[in-house]
C-alpha cells in the first residue's frame, strides 16, 4: 500500500495567528479511505487544505518540516498543479460554486481540465446520478437547498475522476439518503483505485473500510474519545407559554409551493424541530415563519418581540475583524448594555475572541454566529441547519444553549436534517416530506 502523502515535523502557521494550526506533524496517508477525526479547531481543515497546496501557498503564514502530495514536494508544487489530481469538497461548499445552472457547476472542473465536450457531458451525467441530482440539473444553484448544494459541489468532485479525492464534513447537510449516496460513491472509487481522506464528525456514515483513522487535537496527533449518546426529549417535559407565532394555511416557495397547507404554532417556551430530506422546504419554511420570506399562500402570526436568525451559511453573518467585535456589534444594534464575556463563555470561544472570524473552522464559525444572533433573550428563536460543521462537544453546548432558551421562555424552531439531533432538542419534531408536513397537527394550537 503506496503512501499519497507524507508530513515529517511538519508545522504550519496561519498568518497573525498565535498559535501553529499543525504542530510537528508526522504521519503517512496510505492509499485508500483515510479518516480524520478531532473536534472543530484540531487541524482537520488545515490538513486537508495541504492536499491542494492551499496550505501554505493561498492562505500564507509559515511552514516548516517536510511535506509531500502525491510525490510532490508541498513547498514546490502550487495548487493549480495539484488540481489536476486532486478534488476537493470544502466545508462550506457554497463557497466554491461559480456556475449558476448545476450541470453547469458539475461540468465546471472537467471542462477546465480541457476534455473533449463529450467527455465533460459524460461524466458530469454520471457524477450527478451517483449524487442522486439528476433531477436537479437545470435547476438555479441559488435556488436549492444547503444539503442540495453540498450533493452538487460532491458531484463536482466525482466528476473530476482525482487520484486524490479530499472532503471536509461532506454530510455536514445531508439527509440520509443523501449520506447513503455518498457512501455507496465512495465504495466505488475506492474500488476503482482512487484515494479518499475524510474529515467527518460523523464516521459512522463513512464506509466500513476504513485503511487508517486518525486523530487530532490542537494541531497534534491524539487518541480518539468516545462519542456520546443522547436520549430523546419526552414530550410535555417543558412548561410553556402563550402562543408566540401560528402559521395557518400556508404555502411556502419561491415561484411555486414546496410546502402546502401548513398549519403550525410555537409557544413560548417551546422547541419545535423540523427535519425532512434535502430539498423538503425545511429551509423555506424557516425563513417564511421569521418573515424573511413572503408566503406564497395562507398567512403568519407572530407576538411582538424580539426575533434571532440563523442562516445555514455562518460566514454571512460575520463581517467583523474580531469575533469579540461580532458580538459586541449586535449588542450595539439592540441597544444592550451587555457584557460580552459571559455570551463569549457561553458558547466556548473566548479563546478565540481576538481572531478573524473568517480564519475559524466551520464549526467554530457556526459558535460565533450563535454568540452574535442569541446575546440577550429573544421571544422568537430561528436556526437552520445549527449542528452543521459542529464536533460532538459544540452539539452538547448547542442543546444546553437551546434549553437554556426555552427555559426562559423563548420559543424556537429548528430546521435540520440531523434527525438524532431533532429528537433531542425538540418537544415536538414534524417532517417535511412530499410538499407537506407530517404530523403538524399534533403541534397546532
Amino acid at each position: 500500500m503506496s503512501a499519497i502523502a507524507s508530513f515529517a515535523d511538519f508545522s504550519y502557521r496561519y498568518p497573525a495567528a498565535h498559535h501553529p494550526a499543525l504542530g510537528e506533524l508526522s504521519l503517512e496517508l496510505d492509499s485508500g479511505l483515510t479518516l480524520l477525526s478531532g473536534d472543530s479547531g484540531s487541524g482537520k481543515s488545515t490538513l486537508l487544505r495541504c492536499l491542494d497546496g492551499l496550505v501554505p501557498h493561498f492562505h500564507g503564514g509559515s511552514a516548516a518540516g517536510e511535506a509531500e502530495v502525491l510525490g510532490r514536494d508541498l513547498r514546490l508544487v502550487r495548487p493549480r498543479q495539484l488540481a489536476t489530481q486532486v478534488a476537493v469538497v470544502f466545508q462550506e461548499p457554497e463557497l466554491q460554486l461559480v456556475m449558476p445552472v448545476v450541470e453547469q457547476e458539475v461540468a465546471f472542473g472537467p471542462a477546465n481540465l480541457g476534455l473533449p465536450a463529450a467527455t465533460v457531458h459524460q461524466r458530469a451525467e454520471a457524477a450527478m446520478a451517483a449524487m442522486g441530482i439528476s433531477d436537479l440539473s437545470r435547476r438555479r444553484v441559488d435556488a436549492i437547498s444547503g444539503g442540495e448544494r453540498q450533493r452538487v459541489a460532491l458531484a463536482g468532485a466525482l466528476a473530476m475522476a482525482p487520484r486524490l479525492l479530499v472532503l471536509d464534513e461532506p454530510t455536514s447537510q445531508l439527509d440520509r439518503e443523501g449520506a447513503e449516496q455518498l457512501r455507496l460513491s465512495l465504495d466505488s472509487l475506492l474500488a476503482s483505485g482512487i484515494s479518499v481522506v475524510v474529515a467527518e464528525h460523523r464516521p459512522q456514515r463513512m464506509p466500513g473500510a476504513v485503511t487508517r483513522q486518525i486523530f487530532l487535537a490542537n494541531g497534534h496527533l491524539a487518541a480518539s474519545r468516545p462519542s456520546p449518546t443522547w436520549p430523546a426529549r419526552q414530550p410535555g417535559s417543558r412548561r410553556t407559554g402563550d402562543v408566540a407565532w401560528t402559521a395557518d394555511g400556508l404555502d411556502v416557495g419561491h415561484d411555486s409551493p414546496v410546502l402546502e397547507g401548513v398549519h403550525l404554532s410555537c409557544r413560548q417556551g417551546q422547541v419545535l424541530a423540523v427535519t425532512g430530506a434535502n430539498g423538503a422546504g425545511k429551509t423555506t419554511l424557516l425563513r417564511t415563519v421569521a418573515g424573511l420570506l413572503p408566503p406564497l399562500a395562507g398567512r403568519v402570526e407572530r407576538r411582538p418581540g424580539r426575533l434571532a436568525y440563523l442562516p445555514q451559511d455562518p460566514g454571512s453573518l460575520l463581517h467583523q475583524a474580531t469575533v469579540r467585535q461580532e458580538v459586541e456589534q449586535t449588542a450595539r444594534w439592540l441597544g444592550l448594555d451587555a457584557d460580552s464575556g459571559p455570551v463569549l463563555d457561553r458558547f466556548g470561544i473566548r479563546d478565540l475572541a481576538a481572531r478573524d472570524p473568517r480564519d475559524l473552522s466551520t464549526g467554530q464559525r457556526q459558535r460565533v454566529a450563535l454568540a452574535a444572533v442569541l446575546i440577550g433573550e429573544p421571544e422568537m428563536v430561528f436556526l437552520d441547519e445549527p449542528t452543521r460543521g459542529a464536533d460532538q462537544t459544540a452539539r452538547e453546548m448547542l442543546v444546553s444553549v437551546i434549553d437554556q432558551l426555552a427555559d426562559a421562555g423563548s420559543a424556537v424552531l429548528v430546521a435540520t436534517s440531523d434527525q438524532e439531533f431533532a429528537l433531542r432538542v425538540g418537544d415536538s419534531t414534524v417532517v417535511a416530506r412530499a410538499g407537506r408536513l407530517a404530523g403538524s397537527e399534533e403541534v397546532a394550537a
